[in-house]
């Protein structure tokens, strides 16, 4: 069986962690740093590191807060946010970064990923995706949430994965900071299409929503939440002592 992975997710706006519900109502929550740290200490397989306004605001990420991020993190580190050509996958990569995620940058622009795959691997390259049901389709959303881009969602990740993004972090935009369970449809719906990693996003309330998720859709890879863990409404160990004992492997 293939072992599972647990992921906290620092959505950084303006140098700190933010967290909203369905992507707005951003409220501050602490230093992406600080939880760094706290995330390598507690047993966490990997970190997202997301710079939430970049691609909004036009800008490349912010590499200072990166740096000192990076330099505090001992497990893979993910890092997104205005990723718009290779200069941008290049520039993450040495702050630190293991992979590089891309989400808008690959609307505007498809070949980038195909591109990066190539310089770099597919392994290094992630598909971020922004999904939220619009008129009964799965539709892909892009600048962090903010514009419907009329393209249907598994199909578009399916031509990515064919031009070479080695994983998947599916964004539901629906469930994202609802807690009230992860969106096992789109998930579903994902899995069947693609053959590389998928990522679940949006929705974790209680560790039963994890165990839930693996039970239902062993095609999925990992767990991401953000919230429930630096809140500490759940604690990773606790998590990961809960899904051995339904029977799921965990690292």
């Amino acid at each position: 069986m293939i072992t599972k992975r647990i992921i906290p997710c620092l959505d950084v706006k303006d140098g700190r962690v933010v967290k909203g519900v369905n992507f707005a109502g951003l409220q501050d929550v602490s230093s992406p740093v600080e939880l760094a740290e706290y995330y390598t200490r507690s047993g966490a397989d990997e970190l997202v590191f997301y710079d939430i306004t970049a691609s909004a605001e036009g800008r490349g990420l912010f590499p200072d807060i990166l740096r000192r991020t990076a330099s505090r993190v001992f497990i893979p580190l993910t890092v997104g946010g205005g990723i718009n050509t290779l200069e941008d996958f290049d520039r993450v990569l040495k702050c630190g970064a293991d992979k590089v995620s891309v989400n808008s940058g690959a609307i505007r622009n498809p070949d980038l990923i195909r591109q990066a795959a190539l310089r770099y691997g597919s392994q290094c390259v992630v598909l971020s995706a922004d999904v939220k049901r619009v008129d009964g389709q799965f539709r892909v959303f892009g600048r962090g949430g903010r514009d419907d881009t009329g393209m249907e969602a598994i199909g578009w990740i399916k031509h990515c994965v064919d031009l070479g993004a080695g994983e998947v972090v599916v964004n539901s935009i629906d469930t994202d900071g609802v807690k009230g369970g992860f969106d096992l449809e789109m998930l579903a719906a994902v899995c069947q299409a693609v053959k590389v990693p998928v990522i679940a996003s949006g929705g974790a309330g209680r560790t039963e929503d994890f165990v839930r998720l693996f039970q239902t859709l062993p095609g999925v890879d990992a767990g991401l939440a953000a919230s429930v863990f630096h809140f500490g409404e759940i604690a990773i160990p606790h998590l990961k002592a809960q899904l051995r004992q339904a029977g799921i492997s965990v690292r």
